[in-house]
């Protein structure tokens, strides 16, 4: 169920989770259609708020949530948006997890395993039709959030999509997901949806800059341009050694199409103890990262330009060389797919580490 902090929790010393944070940066004109179309009245009884992972979609929601708990305040003359007082007695009962109008659903704990689940389960989306059912503790809206749409199993969207067939009066379910195109094509249907975008390298370096002051500027610069327009990525990257593991990521890739068996075991056995999901997780997402960019670095390199490591052009270009830029697509699709078959079906998950190198070594002989 959704009162758990695991997918909206504070970002670590200095940084400020989604349901706490007071600030929105680079979405004000989603936020200002989301208030004019409450001004009218309009407002959908299903939002779905979409986007790349960590670029603040679940604040939106969160402050959206806050605004409306509150009895939409307004700014003394002054064009606040959907921004309450931090000091209020709604911001600070949604930021402990205590409204009793608002439902957090996402990924739960999985105690037996040591990780957080692979998915949403259906109690959990039945969750959500017992809350809609009962009346406003405040007398005002009841509202969900589900958080990581994307990872509601079959059973679990299709309790959803009941829900969204007949929605409650004066309830709200706001839907954010970083890869929609997941959902349940009925579910995307009846929900108004909001595409948000990618921040600007340079905003991602200002909120480092804020967050992480003991960054060096070097360092700082590289982790923004791993964040690939994410705050959430890039903070989740300096916090759990991002660029250390793109390093180890590099080292490999300048060998192929030769493997070094012994290195490659060394760091998938660092990848999958109980400690490290965060690390297995954003390792995947810098594998695919840089096949993205070696894929593009032929026509768009510039010798020397904005390398994070010293010869990672060189070797980018080397690759892509080696194949044809349809294979290598193929294969980041297929490695993508294959981590996610590993996660559902509960696989081998240094097999599917290996596996992605050795197709790698593969397509570039």
């Amino acid at each position: 169920m959704a009162s758990g902090m695991e997918g909206t929790a504070d970002r670590g010393a200095g940084a400020i989770g989604p349901r706490a944070n007071p600030d929105l940066v680079g979405h004000e004109s989603a936020e200002r259609e989301l208030l004019r179309l409450h001004q009218l009245g309009r407002l959908p009884h299903a939002i779905l708020l979409c986007g790349p992972r960590g670029i603040g979609k679940a604040t939106l929601a969160f402050r959206l949530a806050r605004f409306l708990l509150a009895g939409s305040p307004t700014g003394d003359g002054v064009d606040d948006g959907l921004a309450i007082d931090p000091e209020s007695s709604v911001f600070r009962r949604v930021a402990s997890g205590g409204h009793a109008d608002l439902l957090i659903v996402e990924r739960t704990y999985d105690a037996g395993r040591r990780r957080l689940r692979s998915e949403i389960v259906v109690d959990d989306a039945r969750e959500i039709a017992a809350f809609f059912r009962l009346t406003a503790a405040e007398e005002g809206w009841r509202i969900v959030i589900v958080d990581g749409a994307e990872e509601m199993n079959r059973n679990a969207a299709n309790a959803l999509l009941k829900i969204l067939e007949e929605p409650p009066r004066r309830g709200l379910l706001l839907l954010v997901s970083h890869q929609p195109g997941r959902l349940l094509p009925t579910i995307r249907s009846r929900c108004r949806r909001f595409s948000l975008s990618s921040l600007p390298r340079q905003v991602v370096g200002q909120l480092l800059r804020r967050y992480r002051p003991e960054l060096a500027e070097e360092e700082r610069e590289a982790v923004a341009e791993l964040g690939a327009g994410s705050i959430g990525r890039a903070l989740e990257l300096a916090d759990a050694g991002g660029l250390a593991l793109y390093r180890s990521l590099f080292e490999i890739f300048s060998q192929i199409p030769r493997l070094d068996l012994a290195e490659l075991h060394s760091l998938a056995d660092k990848l999958i103890r109980p400690d490290a999901e965060a690390a297995y997780r954003m390792f995947q997402d810098l594998l695919s990262q840089f096949l993205a960019r070696m894929i593009t670095s032929g026509a768009r390199h510039q010798p020397g330009a904005g390398e994070m490591i010293a010869g990672q052009a060189e070797v980018m270009e080397r690759l892509a060389a080696r194949a044809d830029a349809g294979r290598w697509v193929a294969l980041r699709d297929e490695i993508g797919q294959r981590f996610i078959d590993t996660d559902l079906l509960k696989l081998d998950r240094k097999q599917a580490l290996l596996g992605a190198f050795f197709a790698i070594a593969e397509t570039a002989r």
